[in-house]
């Protein structure tokens, strides 16, 4: 919750020319369930995530 007492939650929202750009979600007091849902939702309608591409193990 932000200082000012609204709450935000942040997600992915895609890539932009090569990097990763966020979208965030406010909304009143005491709303957070409704906030989660509409995060939730935003999520799973762009489908952006991905599995990390993982590096060549040095050792």
């Amino acid at each position: 919750m932000a200082v000012a007492g609204y709450p935000n939650v942040t997600v992915l929202a895609g890539p932009v020319t090569g990097l990763s750009t966020v979208i965030s979600f406010f909304g009143r007091a005491d709303c957070e369930p409704t906030l989660l849902r509409i995060a939730f939702g935003f999520e799973q309608a762009k489908r952006i995530r991905t599995l990390p591409k993982l590096l060549a193990r040095v050792s």
